[in-house]
């Protein structure tokens, strides 16, 4: 179906926004993206990123570009908060790129967001429309519009939800479902290496889990900053935001008796730059379509960071969505093939972090090595997560 004659109109210009507009427009689509922020660009600090986003990367033509501003972990071991002792690990690095052809790779977010967004401008140079959040679509004869809170309206042949955890168009198509908080609150804080112990953690991706919280710990930017993002569970709601700041007496109260290395971190963070922030869940929705309009990436299926696949998902469904139109006769078509391919694996996902919350806050030491000794994560993730390519895998029809 591939045509310029179809226009695709894509609201949010997050990574998986992007990632769609980019699959796209490669497959011979006119895309317009419409981006409620002023200026283009990503909040946040650490993004890890695995063979199954990668693959499209490569498709995409940025992922040179992509390794030159990466770190590459040898191994993500998953070590107790006390003592250090290490439970489990997984292999990465070249043992990764060689099992399933693309590498894992720890990214800045400001990085991946502007490596995308150049590529995606350099293959339509007056793509993106900012200052234009995105309030509604109505279907109008053979075609769709997306409504602007501006009161413009713009003409297209479909619309995509890319609009995040706040999705309009998620709030159209499904209704309005209120977030529930978790009971866990994330610190997020990077830290230049420069600053840290030589040849801190020797490179390595690390989980530190323990009773009633637990700690990611990754390097970025060729390893010139350390990316921690602390887990805790914590009675009192605070904003979903990634935004706000907290007194640094509370990010060391959290972490007190935690092993010497969490402690170096906490002790050199710049005490004014902690943040954190509230971890909501929403229901899964058993469909992320009406009529011409579509979901996508958070919008339609938000989860937990505890699988490091949220953004994944998101660039796997800019594949997916791209194919779908393509394999398909008709719009309608197109987003039935989408959905269908889609849904199993992201609700997966979705329900996989939610069982490594439970997994990674464990109440004793004992009932940590017992879980971690029932399971082989490398094998598990390996087997069906990673080994996953968006660009090859069979379409199954509904």
């Amino acid at each position: 179906m591939g045509s310029k004659d179809t226009k695709i109109l894509i609201a949010g210009a997050g990574i998986g926004g992007l990632t769609a507009a980019g699959c796209l427009l490669l497959a011979g689509y006119d895309v317009e993206i419409y981006e409620q922020a002023p200026e283009l660009g990503e909040i946040g600090a650490g993004i890890q990123q695995s063979a199954n986003s990668m693959h499209v990367m490569a498709h995409l033509g940025v992922l040179d570009a992509l390794k030159a501003t990466a770190f590459r972990p040898p191994v993500t071991e998953f070590r107790l908060y006390d003592t250090g002792e290490v439970l489990q690990s997984l292999k990465l690095a070249e043992a990764h790129e060689s099992r399933h052809g693309a590498p894992y790779l720890q990214l800045h977010r400001a990085d991946f967001h502007a490596i995308v967004a150049e590529r995606v401008r350099e293959l339509k140079p007056d793509i993106f429309h900012l200052n234009s959040a995105a309030t509604g679509f109505e279907e109008r004869g053979d075609g769709v519009v997306l409504k602007l809170a501006d009161g413009r309206e713009v003409e297209g042949d479909l619309v995509v939800g890319a609009d995040g955890i706040k999705s309009a168009i998620r709030h159209q198509i499904a209704g309005e479902d209120k977030p529930v908080y978790t009971g866990d609150s994330a610190w997020r804080l990077t830290v230049p290496t420069d600053r840290l112990p030589e040849n801190f953690l020797d490179g390595k991706s690390s989980i530190w889990v323990g009773p009633a919280k637990h700690a990611v710990i990754y390097f970025l930017r060729g390893g010139k900053l350390l990316n921690f993002v602390g887990s805790v569970e914590l009675d009192e709601w605070i904003e979903e935001s990634w935004t706000q700041k907290r007194p640094w007496e509370e990010l060391k109260a959290d972490f007190a008796g935690w092993h010497p290395d969490i402690q170096t971190i906490v002790d050199t963070v710049d005490k004014t730059e902690c943040y954190r922030w509230a971890l909501n869940v929403r229901p899964h929705l058993e469909s992320w379509s009406a009529g011409r309009g579509v979901l996508m990436g958070d919008a339609a299926h938000p989860t937990l960071p505890y699988m490091a696949q949220g953004a994944a998902m998101a660039v796997e469904d800019g594949a997916i969505l791209a194919r779908a139109l393509d394999e398909s006769a008709s719009i309608p078509e197109a987003i039935r093939l989408f959905e269908h391919n889609r849904m199993a694996r992201t609700r997966r996902v979705v329900d996989g972090s939610r069982e490594n919350r439970r997994l990674f806050h464990l109440n004793t030491i004992q009932e940590l090595r017992d879980e971690f000794a029932k399971r082989d994560m490398d094998r598990e993730r390996s087997d069906w997560l990673y080994s996953y390519n968006p660009l090859t895998v069979p379409l199954d029809k509904p």
